[in-house]
């Protein structure tokens, strides 16, 4: 199992336009680790079902990079269960097909899918030669691949820097500049998507080259969010908290150590879910958002903040404590 972006760090048919989409999200109960969840994640249970009504992609084209697994995974079987025709890329072909025929079952519409390394420039410009042959150019851009492992830094090669920033930020830009160029020569507008992590805010130890690669991923959102808005594109971002999903734990947290320490210090008590990050990604995708660009916003059930206050830690103390401490307050008063 792997943890995803937020605690570190990659997913045709008429009838199905009629069906209910809330099966759709059936598979994500099984993958949040429900048994060490903190008591108050009872106030927050996670909705296994659609946000966006049916059909608020149809006649839209979503091409989705890291779309084999994980989070990109669920956010194409939400675009393709609203309508969307998907086109998702990663550098595994073999899990690619896997995904999309499991998808296409599912949804009944179309998957198609492309391999692509988003570090090779090269490679990026033939995949988005190829989306645009096979289905279009996209309506929706989601920028999901990612890479990232801990370690402390002074641990890292040359070599190690530079592949977390080639996939992060290099691949990112690679990505965007390909479809934007392309976009702006037939004159046609587009909703950007990259997922990120809440630590590309705050910094953080042992993950220094993915916190630098996101936060410059950020930075480019917001930029072009400002430059290409009269180009009809908008460019937004998701911080995800900690989401369990196959890939990321296996690097980040390989021997399940630091998970119930990591749910005691989310408010809401739990893991977030993929299906949470699929609705908040395809309301940002969405003509519901067309006034929503330059956004970043953060999903992580309140884990930045509570580790950002100075005294949240004084939630520890008891009621008894707490009765010793005001006496003390009391007695210092005027002195």
């Amino acid at each position: 199992m792997a943890l995803r972006a937020g605690w570190c760090g990659l997913w045709g048919g008429a009838a199905a336009r009629f069906l209910p989409t809330t099966r759709f999200f059936s598979h994500g109960s099984n993958i949040l680790s429900q048994s060490n969840n903190a008591p108050q994640a009872s106030f927050f249970p996670p909705l296994q079902k659609m946000m966006l009504p049916p059909n608020a992609f149809q006649g839209k084209v979503a091409f989705v990079t890291g779309g084999g697994t994980g989070l990109g995974k669920g956010m194409t079987t939400a675009l393709s269960s609203l309508g969307a025709e998907c086109v998702i890329s990663s550098r595994k072909i073999d899990v690619l097909k896997q995904t999309a025929e499991e998808i296409s079952s599912k949804t009944g519409n179309k998957v198609h899918t492309i391999q692509c390394d988003v570090r090779d420039p090269a490679s990026v410009k033939n995949a988005v030669a190829e989306l645009i042959k096979v289905a279009g150019h996209p309506d929706v851009v989601i920028n999901n691949a990612a890479g990232n492992f801990v370690s402390p830094t002074e641990r890292l090669s040359a070599n190690a820097w530079k592949t977390i920033v080639d996939i992060v930020l290099n691949g990112t830009a690679f990505v965007t500049l390909e479809i934007g160029k392309e976009l702006i020569k037939v004159q046609k507008g587009a909703a950007f998507l990259a997922i990120t992590t809440i630590y590309a805010e705050s910094g953080s130890g042992f993950v220094s080259p993915s916190a630098s690669a996101k936060a410059g991923v950020d930075a480019m959102c917001k930029s072009l969010a400002a430059e290409w808005g009269r180009y009809g594109m908008r460019f937004n971002v998701i911080q995800p908290g900690p989401i369990r999903t196959k890939g990321a734990f296996s690097r980040l947290d390989p021997t399940g150590t630091f998970e119930k320490e990591m749910i005691g210090r989310i408010p809401c008590g739990r893991l977030g879910t993929v299906e949470e990050i699929a609705n908040l990604a395809t309301y940002l995708c969405s003509e519901y958002a067309s006034w929503v660009t330059g956004t970043v916003i953060r999903m992580d059930g309140g884990e930045y903040v509570s580790m950002a206050g100075e005294f949240n830690d004084l939630k520890k103390v008891t009621n008894e404590q707490w009765d010793i401490m005001e006496a003390l307050i009391r007695k210092t008063k005027g002195s």
